[in-house]
């Protein structure tokens, strides 16, 4: 007959719990995983079963019990280091919708809007249409799969431990930020461009020709202006979103890397 000890069963369940916090904490502020139109079951289930895969191969697990200061320090890293990772890459998508809500003021379409349950208010239809192109291009890129792995791949380097992460790691976050929001300018800058040489136009031909009612034909030229535009430049604002998801894959490797200092 097998007999289970105390300890054995107390490590067991540690060796499962270290990991769950930090893969709870990514699936739950990571883009795809974090939606609110996604059940906490399913996160939890996933996370969990993530957690068992994962638990065997773990290296040098802490010998303390979950219920103690020492463990609710190792909770609160774990949960940091996931916290990190998660919201790195979210980053990206939150530019790309505020890409999206900045074209649509400037085309006219800020009436255009509906309730979006994961982003919990109003949002702008073409902010919303963005916002899949990015998705998809996400799934297309194995990206869930590669920021997945990537986190799964910390525990080798970045290890379980009451150590705290390294200060590096939540710089390196900030210093993403900075660069996905300058990215995401970028993204909207050829249509804040065209729309605005159309506007200005349009200002120009009110003032040569008063009589011309700007108001009732100032809207459907910049509403077809900016859709004219907007399919021009969507095959480069596709690459250029690869390129962003690209960068923000790299930028969660260079985190956990600062992580680890």
């Amino acid at each position: 007959m097998v007999e289970v000890t105390n300890a054995q069963l107390y490590g067991w369940i540690a060796a499962f719990l270290w990991p769950l916090f930090r893969l709870l904490a990514l699936i739950g502020t990571a883009p795809l995983f974090g939606e609110s139109t996604i059940p906490g079951r399913v996160k939890i289930g996933l996370a969990a079963l993530t957690a068992m895969v994962v638990s065997p191969t773990l290296p040098n697990l802490p010998v303390v019990p979950v219920y103690s200061w020492e463990g609710l320090i190792i909770i609160l890293n774990e949960v940091g280091i996931g916290l990190a990772t998660g919201f790195t890459m979210r980053l990206v998508f939150a530019v790309v919708q505020q890409a999206g809500e900045i074209i649509g003021l400037q085309m006219g379409l800020g009436f255009a809007s509906f309730f979006d349950r994961a982003a919990g208010g109003q949002t702008m239809v073409l902010s919303r249409f963005l916002n899949i192109i990015a998705v998809l291009l996400f799934l297309a890129l194995d990206g869930h799969l590669l920021m997945l792995g990537t986190l799964v791949d910390s525990f080798q380097g970045l290890p379980i431990g009451a150590t705290p992460v390294a200060a590096e790691g939540w710089h390196a976050v900030a210093r993403a930020g900075g660069m996905v929001f300058s990215s995401g300018l970028l993204l909207a800058l050829p249509m804040i461009a065209a729309l605005l040489t159309l506007n200005l136009a349009m200002g120009i031909l009110n003032r040569a020709s008063p009589q011309l009612s700007i108001f009732a034909v100032g809207f459907p030229v910049t509403l077809s202006g900016g859709l004219l535009v907007l399919s021009l430049v969507m095959p480069q604002m596709g690459s250029y979103m690869q390129h962003m998801i690209e960068s923000g894959l790299e930028a969660i490797s260079t985190v956990l890397a600062q992580f680890a200092r």
